[in-house]
């Protein structure tokens, strides 16, 4: 299994970092308050990065999801926010249209995506259900060549300027895992409902989604049969992106750390000298590299979209490293860590939705334990388990 980096994805990362790190980083910390990004997506439409998932006959780059590990990986050193509001536009929601929906709808939405002007908004948790997609409320009756949607979703990432919706829903109220669908709700439909409820502590707003007698043609209902397997299978892809923004957190937070060490100076000379910090920094730095490589790793596996085993793990361990390692950087920074002003307060800060978002480490860990204590094989061990 080949996940070495190429000179193109060098090259495409390099043009990333001198962005970041020349406009965005700057203006970081303006967006706490929940402003949306517009000037740094306008800029990463402008470089191709929003259309690193839309299919090149729709505008984009195709790019594999390495690629797109690599970027998250780098705007999130600089700029929790904007790469969320990026994951938005490259993550699940795109590729499940690329992949499944009509090809009406992708020439009118993918090509946008591409250029920025069309907004993503990917709906999955509902009051009573967030990992636990079975029982999912949300429910899509389908009457002749219409479908008509009701239910309600909630922590929903850009839901006020979203131009589509990408809902996971019930098809004809078909109890459990086989009446999993998705469909997909243009923004300013009639019976749409959205409200701005909850500020984060990464800086974002999160909404509830109301959807009342909503009607739509049948094609909008893009995924009905064995709809939860191909929906989840889709959803992996978010468990390598997600990750991807933990490490790069991670990154800039060890990054900032570093430069501390450096120059704070304490007893006659910098605090970099002393073996205790040092120890420091190489924990933060074996950590770093220990996800970075269980994490590429994933984002190579499978033809289509990852292994969701490597993925799960990927996801877990990545996410909960960049906790150990922002926190880690705080410390180094003594009281100045704690302000907003050193970036390291709120890279830590942006770690905690990781381990939240897209499947909590404890149902993962759960599915990967089944998975070991099912299928492996005494005789041939853990290599058997045909992870290589």
């Amino acid at each position: 299994m080949d996940f070495s980096i190429s000179e193109e994805q060098r090259a495409l990362v390099d043009s990333v970092r001198k962005v970041c790190q020349k406009e965005f980083a700057p203006r970081a910390i303006k967006y706490l308050d929940g402003t949306w990004p517009a000037e740094n997506m306008k800029t990463l439409a402008e470089i191709g990065v929003l259309g690193m998932a839309v299919p090149p006959e729709y505008g984009g780059s195709g790019l594999g999801i390495l690629d797109t590990v690599l970027v998250l990986e780098e705007i999130g050193k600089v700029c929790y926010v904007t790469a969320m509001a990026v994951l938005g536009e490259v993550g699940t929601q795109t590729r499940i249209i690329s992949t499944y929906a009509p090809e009406s709808i992708k020439r009118k939405i993918l090509p946008r995506v591409a250029t920025g002007e069309a907004i993503l908004a990917i709906c999955m948790t509902e009051p009573d259900a967030g990992t636990d997609v079975p029982n999912y409320k949300t429910n899509t009756v389908i009457k002749g060549d219409k479908i008509i949607v009701n239910g309600r979703k909630t922590l929903i990432s850009r839901a006020d300027i979203a131009e589509m919706f990408v809902v996971f829903t019930r098809v004809n109220g078909v109890a459990g895992a086989p009446g999993i669908g998705c469909v997909l709700i243009p923004g300013g439909t009639k019976g749409l409902v959205a409200e701005a409820k909850y500020h984060t502590m990464g800086g974002e707003f999160l909404s509830e989604v109301q959807f009342n007698d909503i009607e739509l043609p049948l094609e909008n209902l893009v995924i009905t049969d064995n709809g939860l397997k191909k929906l989840m299978s889709a959803f992996n892809t978010q468990r390598c992106l997600n990750p991807s923004i933990c490490l790069g957190l991670a990154e800039g937070a060890m990054e900032e750390a570093v430069k501390y060490l450096r120059d704070r100076r304490a007893f006659g000379k910098a605090i970099g000298d002393f073996q205790g910090m040092r120890w420091k920094a190489a924990d933060m730095y074996i950590q770093i590299e220990a996800a970075r490589g269980l994490l590429y790793r994933a984002a190579v596996s499978g033809k289509q979209f990852p292994d969701p085993t490597l993925a799960a793990m990927a996801k877990i361990y990545t996410n909960e490293m960049s906790i150990r390692v922002t926190s880690e950087a705080i410390q180094v920074h003594g009281g100045y860590g704690f302000t907003d002003e050193y970036p390291v307060s709120r890279f830590f800060r942006g770690t905690r939705y990781g381990s939240l978002g897209g499947g909590t480490s404890e149902t993962l860990r759960n599915f990967v334990g089944r998975k070991v204590v099912e299928d492996m094989d005494l005789a041939s061990g853990l290599f058997g388990m045909n992870m290589f």
